[in-house]
């Protein structure tokens, strides 16, 4: 190989797709040979082709610049979407059983997972990565579940970003932030649908009714509507489960006298969400007497009642990143259980926190 800077012949590739010099010490890029047909990956196009040309005219070298192609992505998506969905077992229908609290409803909210996250303890004070996640979850939301009365109605919900990003890179779907991440995509994927239909599984063994919501946030805008395609596929022979397949960035759910809005709280601040609930709800707002919004996104806890309706966000189980760490944030890590009575609104509510379970996920690491 010939070194580009100085002519000097006997430049080796050094392993990193770069050319070393012998005689001047010159590292350069070794580009593949122009003439040559070069591929660009599924999900991507080209944008632009730069060459270099020679004094005599001769193409030197040549840069394919390429960018998503966001609509074949979206291609990738869906097709892996159904054929996820077609490969899982469909859950048979399973008999109700036992005495039922009719009037009462427990919610269970799931606060900004981030199945997909890598954290390094040394670095931010915990360890986070997919098999944690889920084993933190999936034995967080069976302790809660334990504790639960045995009310007829459970409402499950996924306060957005269950996903830490949401496509073949690990960035954030509107700013390009690049984020910290364990495993690729499609492990991910197959970790958090497996993750909610745990969590799934473990509110069918208490109640006798189980609706889920999935709230697009801003890591994961497609994959929170994909997901609930995904799991209405899986549970369509299964009456006591429903799955909310609204996109929109609002979902609502009315038991007796209480309606309860949900949204992952990244596109509407929280003193707006009142008026959004008055005009998308009019007729259950005239008839409710209890109203709240449920939120995640900020991973703390905050409740604040407004005229008509209590905003609450809800904390996360998951560790915080390299970037929430030097930023300075800093916020106690739970998961919470409400119990909602149609007649009296909220009644009781449980808690778990993420250090119960850290000997068991760690292990499970």
């Amino acid at each position: 190989m010939i070194c580009p800077k100085c002519g000097a012949e006997g430049a080796k590739r050094n392993g990193a797709g770069r050319g070393l010099c012998p005689v001047g010490g010159h590292t350069f890029i070794i580009r593949p040979d122009p003439g040559a047909l070069q591929t660009i990956p599924d999900g991507y196009m080209a944008k632009g082709v730069s060459t270099l040309v020679g004094a005599d005219g001769s193409i030197k070298a040549q840069w394919i610049k390429t960018t998503a192609d966001m609509d074949r992505q979206r291609e990738i998506f869906e097709a892996a979407t159904e054929a996820m969905a077609a490969e899982l077992p469909r859950v048979a229908p399973s008999k109700a059983s036992g005495d039922y609290l009719a009037k009462l409803l427990t919610v269970y909210p799931i606060g900004d997972p981030h199945i997909g996250m890598y954290s390094w303890r040394e670095e931010t004070g915990d360890d986070w990565d997919l098999t944690i996640a889920e084993e933190t979850h999936v034995r967080a939301m069976a302790s809660l579940v334990e504790s639960a009365p045995p009310s007829e109605s459970a409402l499950i919900v996924n306060l957005g970003d269950l996903f830490h990003y949401d496509s073949l890179e690990a960035k954030t779907p509107a700013s390009g932030h690049m984020l910290d991440a364990d495993g690729r995509y499609a492990k991910m994927v197959a970790v958090g649908v497996k993750t909610m239909r745990q969590c799934i599984e473990s509110a069918l063994a208490k109640h006798k009714r189980v609706h889920v919501i999935n709230a697009p946030g801003n890591h994961d805008p497609t994959g929170a509507l994909w997901l609930s395609i995904a799991l209405a596929n899986v549970y369509e022979r299964e009456p006591r489960v429903t799955i909310d397949r609204n996109p929109s960035l609002y979902a609502y759910y009315r038991h007796g006298k209480v309606l309860l809005g949900v949204h992952h709280g990244h596109s509407c601040k929280a003193d707006k969400l009142p008026g959004v609930m008055a005009a998308d709800r009019a007729k259950d707002w005239g008839e409710a007497e209890y109203r709240y919004w449920l939120t995640g996104h900020i991973h703390h806890e905050s409740r604040k009642e407004y005229a008509g309706v209590t905003v609450e966000s809800f904390g996360t189980l998951a560790a915080k990143d390299a970037y929430a760490t030097n930023g300075g944030w800093r916020s106690s890590r739970n998961m919470q259980a409400i119990v909602y009575h149609a007649d009296m609104g909220e009644c009781a509510r449980a808690k778990v926190h993420a250090e119960m379970f850290r000997d068991q996920a760690r292990a499970a690491a």
